[in-house]
């Protein structure tokens, strides 16, 4: 019998999933495009300048602590089944809550802790519980592009607010207010900031409080940077301000353990008056949690130690370092005319830099920038383009320092090559 084809197949594909053009995927796609750019002739070795992830730098390497607690984790045979819950396995739960209360003025329990794969899918959670039908997400730009791409797939309405670079990249209080409406859920926030590398003061999380309990919508605070700072403002959870507005707090051992590869994070309710709880936020959070997947469970099983275990050494030495990278690159991008960078960073390991493209000779915007770089001297950086800053670049010096100052030295010298003539 032939194969006779339908008179009209009856499936598509769900275009919701291409939609955002500003995401998580360009930058992969941009970054892929970075790589196919480079020179292979160079005989140079690549600066990799363009992405936030600086375990493989000896530096950087991960505390013994976290490394011993996999391996107990394994050796102890517990942890090599199913978990029986997606919300997270009791101690984890308990052990995230107790490492959260430090900087809180009231106590979390382990109820209020979901634990999740990365701080991606405690994004993809929060967006997905407030996403009802006609709802809008107020998003910062420029931010990290995975919530536009999330918002993009489940139809949530984005709506994006200014940060101000010459008020140390200040949320705009007033863009907030004159873009909340009746259907505004949340606004989120990311503190240490990505790209800006900025710290939000205690008085300025007041002000975003209080300007969202006025609008009557949530916060949900990405600290996935959470104590990575080194300038004179310290962090502050926004968390202690949860008896004002209720806040959604996301983070994960990732950055400040130098571990994006171990895939595991959190979704919390820092919320001491439990309205998301009566609204039945811990609900669709566990319903969403029950059906997806979970992180490892010999990771799971290995947080406890590792929360309460880590050394202040190794977090001081951490800290010591991106201090000492960002002083270099902040410095030397005084020297290069190209490229202007507002203010110093304080936090995380990014910097934005604004291109003078009037001082460049053949160069269009900030995506050629980054290409011709990446083909001329094999330095990768990221085009602003991508985390919603058009013409701007974001450089991570979470590198060792002499890969760095090579870095900048290629900037500079490709400047001059391009520089336009007067």
């Amino acid at each position: 019998m032939e194969n006779e084809s339908p008179k009209k197949w009856s499936f598509q594909a769900n275009k919701s999933l291409t939609k955002a053009k500003a995401s998580e995927f360009s930058i992969r796609k941009v970054l892929t495009q970075l790589r196919e750019s480079l020179n292979e002739e160079d005989e140079r070795i690549v600066i990799p300048l363009g992405h936030g992830d600086p375990s493989g730098f000896p530096s950087f390497f991960t505390t013994s602590v976290a490394e011993d607690a996999i391996i107990d984790a394994l050796k102890s045979k517990k942890y090599n089944g199913y978990v029986t819950t997606g919300v997270g396995i009791p101690p984890a739960r308990r052990a995230i809550a107790e490492y959260l209360n430090q900087d809180l003025p009231y106590e979390l329990s382990a109820e209020d802790v979901f634990v999740t794969i990365g701080c991606r899918q405690a994004i993809e959670v929060s967006l997905a519980v407030i996403g009802r039908p006609g709802a809008n997400i107020l998003l910062p730009r420029s931010g990290f592009p995975h919530y536009e791409a999330v918002a993009a797939q489940i139809d949530l309405e984005v709506r994006h607010f200014d940060l101000l670079p010459e008020s140390g990249w200040e949320v705009d209080l007033e863009s907030v207010t004159a873009l909340a409406d009746e259907n505004t859920a949340a606004m989120v926030i990311i503190n240490p900031g990505n790209p800006c590398g900025n710290v939000y003061s205690y008085q300025h999380l007041e002000r975003i409080a209080e300007t969202a309990r006025k609008l009557g919508i949530m916060v949900i605070s990405d600290e996935v940077y959470g104590h990575l700072t080194f300038g004179s403002t310290p962090f502050v959870a926004m968390g202690v301000f949860g008896g004002i507005v209720p806040v959604i707090t996301l983070g994960s051992i990732s950055k400040r353990w130098m571990v994006p590869g171990w895939g595991f994070g959190w979704l919390v309710l820092t919320d001491p008056n439990a309205i998301l709880k009566q609204f039945g936020f811990a609900d669709s959070i566990k319903s969403y949690l029950n059906m997806s997947s979970a992180p490892a469970t010999f990771i799971q099983g290995s947080i406890p130690q590792i929360l309460e275990n880590t050394k202040k050494e190794f977090f001081l030495k951490i800290n010591k370092l991106l201090n000492e990278s960002a002083d270099l690159c902040y410095d030397r991008i005084q020297d290069i005319p190209c490229i202007t960078c507002p203010s110093k960073p304080q936090g995380s390991m990014f910097i934005m830099a604004k291109l003078n493209l009037a001082a460049l000779e053949g160069i269009k915007d900030d995506i050629d920038f980054c290409l011709k770089l990446a083909k001329e001297e094999s330095v990768m950086v990221l085009p602003g383009i991508t985390v919603g800053m058009k013409n701007w670049i974001r450089i991570t010096f979470a590198v060792e320092m002499s890969i760095l100052e090579d870095g900048l030295r290629r900037i500079k010298s490709f400047y001059e090559r391009h520089a336009t003539e007067h």
